[in-house]
């Protein structure tokens, strides 16, 4: 007995001989053969669950996951307590005649609709009146089959919902078990809530591509109008053809600078509020909340807006239009006409295109940082220093790239066609506002007092000193 106890696998030792098995792994039920009833089936087995399938033609439902059993519905659902349901509201109606076999039993909705308010109930509150005996809960209905399947489960939050407390807690130790991290949403009145949530459509990224895409529209036709339309009324020139590469390079700089610039404004109006109530403890404006909780979506589309400037710069030596322009100008400037060299042109063009290096560079630290498996390797302190310092650095870098751009034509007649300033002009006005309001929030009397709000100090108006003075003497 005792070498037996030694014995060994894997570093895991084993039962000794002649005694009693662990106690056998739950039984659990799935309703649908489908792909997310398969991929649920084979995610529970390998969690260490027993899994039997009920289907309408137990002998011809097609494959399903190794060690998982097919019964028809009515048996299948006698032997579990537990039953998952994979299939469309639409083929519900088979449930209503299994009630008796379901009564007293755990029913789990993981069903979704095509679209909003098809039907005039939640899919999990219409389950609940047909099977009226047993405890249906809405929940998972957010995990797809392609996650499932391939996707990491751990950490990922899943929703539940439920009138029996005792239901939920069934599912939530499942849940839990699968490496899910599960929030409660109360009743079953949730459930329409918890079944629109897979048919919202990017809804963090939906304010900043509308931002994105205003600001692309309107400045590509003002430059559009500026550069391509002016040259022909005034001066007859076709230049139609920079739309597709010069004009779209102007655009894709502005719009990045632009859209890098609010992510970074929001932050220094939230200190600015603080400043002005005294105080950490109020709400901000739900405008400036909802600006708040997508500076990251501003970042990386302004992200995606860089990296458009910096391929189509680097396909500006190999266009026709550019070989042509330089061959002329070699012609012109031949042997018999000198040719100085300008230094001043010179500092300034490599000063442009080193600034532009250093700024796409900073871009995407930042965008690499913002990735949560990079996130998470951070600490709190290297995170924010990242986002935060090297963030306003990056703003720094790229209104210089801008500024150097211009920094010859702001004075010259003919940079305002047709009295308009051109769109760089435009663009650095947002990033100069951001960056003096920030240096405004570095002054040390400024900083001090910023930095005392937010570890819970309070500003007290001289009426309510007053008034905490009488309390107290009273």
């Amino acid at each position: 007995t005792t070498i037996q106890q030694r014995v060994k696998t894997d570093g895991l030792p084993l039962s000794p001989l002649g005694t009693a098995a662990g106690p056998e792994p739950e039984l659990l039920c799935i309703f649908g053969t489908g792909d997310l009833g398969r991929s649920l089936g084979q995610r529970l087995l390998q969690t260490g669950y027993r899994v039997v399938y009920g289907s309408r033609r137990p002998h011809s439902c097609g494959p399903v996951p190794q060690g998982a059993q097919v019964r028809s519905h009515e048996a299948a659902s006698q032997s579990a307590r537990l039953v998952f349901i994979c299939v469309h509201r639409e083929h519900y109606d088979f449930l209503q005649t299994l009630a008796p076999q379901l009564k007293g039993k755990v029913l789990v909705d993981l069903s979704n609709n095509l679209k909003k308010d098809i039907y005039p109930e939640a899919n999990a509150v219409y389950l609940q009146r047909l099977v009226p005996g047993a405890a249906v809960v809405k929940g998972l209905n957010t995990l797809s089959a392609w996650t499932l399947q391939n996707g990491p489960l751990a950490g990922k939050q899943v929703f539940l919902c439920g009138d029996s407390a005792e239901a939920k807690q069934a599912v939530s130790d499942v849940a839990t078990r699968l490496s899910l991290s599960v929030v409660d949403r109360g009743s079953l009145s949730a459930a329409r809530e918890l079944e629109d949530f897979p048919l919202r459509l990017f809804p963090e990224w939906r304010l900043p591509l509308r931002v994105a895409l205003g600001l692309t529209a309107f400045f590509f036709f003002y430059l559009l109008i500026r550069d391509v339309i002016y040259a022909y009324v005034e001066k007859g020139n076709d230049i139609s053809f920079r739309i597709m590469v010069s004009l779209a390079n102007k655009v894709f700089p502005i719009v990045s600078l632009i859209m890098l610039s609010l992510c970074y404004l929001p932050g220094v109006l939230a200190s600015f509020f603080q400043l002005y109530r005294g105080t950490k403890y109020r709400c901000f404006p739900d405008w400036l909340d909802r600006w708040m909780l997508c500076r990251k979506q501003l970042g990386l589309v302004a992200l995606g807006f860089a990296f458009l400037h910096a391929i189509y710069t680097f396909i500006i030596p190999i266009r026709y239009a550019v070989r042509h322009k330089l061959i002329s100008l070699v012609m012109k400037n031949n042997k018999s006409t000198p040719f100085d060299f300008d230094k001043t042109e010179a500092w300034a063009t490599d000063s442009f295109y080193v600034m532009g290096i250093l700024g796409f560079f900073l871009y995407v630290l930042l965008g690499l940082s913002s990735l949560p498996s990079v996130g998470s390797a951070l600490s709190w302190r290297e995170f924010t220093f990242i986002q935060s310092k090297l963030g306003h650095l990056t703003l720094v870098i790229c209104t210089v790239h801008g500024y150097i751009y211009g920094w010859n034509k702001f004075l010259r007649p003919s940079t305002y066609k047709w009295w308009t300033p051109p769109g760089y002009m435009l663009c650095l006005v947002v990033p100069s506002i951001v960056l003096v309001l920030k240096l405004l929030l570095l002054l040390p009397c400024v900083d001090r007092t910023v930095t005392r709000i937010r570890q819970g100090w309070e500003r007290t108006e001289p009426g309510e000193e007053r008034d905490e003075i009488k309390a107290t003497n009273l």
